[in-house]
Order: C-alpha cells, then structure tokens, then sequence
C-alpha cells in the first residue's frame, strides 16, 4: 500500500488520483531520504561556508595552461618551487567573493615567503565581469580565465565554487577545499609546506 506522501504526489488538481502515477511514484521513501539527506548536508556545508576537505595525500598537480587577465600564460610546471593556492571562484559565487579577502590577506602574509595565489575563474564567467572584480577589488595576485573549461576539466572536473588546491613546492597538490577553508588550519599548512625544501 502507497503511503500518503505518494497519494499527495499522485492527486490531481482536482483531487483525484491517476493510477499510473501511483505505481511511477520513484523510488522507495527511504532511498529517497537517504539521497535528499546526502545532498542537504552538501548543501549545507557549502552554505555555511566550512571547507569540506575531499582528497588524502599528495598527487601531481595537473598539466594545465592558465590564461592570465594581460594574456600572458602560466603552466602547472611555474608552480614549482613555490607553495600555491589555486582557487577556481566566480564572480557569482557569494562564497567566493566573501572569502576573497581572507584569500588576499593570506597571499600579502605568506608572499615574501616563497607562497603565490593563481585565482582561476570558472568557464561560466563573463570575462568583463572578471577584470572588473580582479580592478576594482585590486586583486595582488594572478587570476586566470579558463574560457573553454579544460583547466577546470584537468583539476578534477571542478563544478562547485569555491574549489581551492594546495600545490606544494614539488607541484604537487596536498589538499582540496570545496567551500571556504578554515584559514586557520590553512595556514598552519602553509607554514609547514614552506618550511619544507
């Protein structure tokens, strides 16, 4: 026997309920919970904006080209020797703008150090909106477009923003933020990677 929520689901605006709608009704109430509960916790942890932390040690960073705003490019390869933060944003994102600050303050702490900051702005963004933000937020880093998606594509099919890396010294990424890190945490790892060789 259907529950009430599928009689709900199934009746008509006039009431009534059609008998096919019954029996298409989708999955069982449990396996539907357990979905909808997996996706809300998701949502929000994004919305609260806590990093959610998505990957365990260390793997090579992948081979990209980042397009900068004056056109120059950047390779993967010009990340060695330095600690990077390589942070895919959108103008639209209202957690990666609420965060941009943080992200400069962390850049002008740790820069004289051997740290850098490539801000890479997502496929969807229109590039006007970009320098805009890059000029008016007098943004000290380099920030890229990635026009076609491939950069996105190559560091794990990035769709969420803000997606944050922590490349090492070696090139390698040692961890992955989807959401606002705690910047806390994030700079006692910061630290510890540059007192690396």
């Amino acid at each position: 026997m259907a529950s009430e929520s599928h009689y709900r689901a199934a009746r008509t605006p006039a009431g009534t309920i059609r008998p096919a709608e019954l029996k298409s009704a989708g999955p069982s109430p449990s396996a539907a919970m357990k979905k909808y509960i997996a996706v809300a916790a998701v949502a929000l942890a994004l919305a609260a904006g806590v990093g959610v932390y998505l990957g365990s040690g260390t793997t090579e960073a992948p081979a990209s080209t980042f397009v900068l705003l004056d056109g120059s490019k950047k390779s993967t390869s010009d990340l060695k020797g330095k600690v990077t933060l390589v942070n895919f944003w959108a103008t639209s994102c209202v957690t990666c703008v609420a965060e941009m600050p943080k992200v400069i303050a962390t850049y002008d702490k740790y820069k004289s150090k051997g740290y850098d900051t490539l801000a890479v702005a997502m496929s969807y963004d229109p590039p006007s909106y970009v320098v805009n933000f890059a000029e008016t937020r007098k943004l000290p880093f380099k920030v890229a477009i990635d026009n076609t998606g491939s950069v996105a594509q190559a560091w794990g099919d990035v769709k969420l923003t803000p997606t944050t890396y922590l490349v090492n010294k070696k090139g390698e990424i040692v961890k992955r933020y989807v959401g606002e890190p705690d910047f806390a945490e994030l700079h006692k790892l910061i630290e510890k990677l540059l007192a690396e060789a």
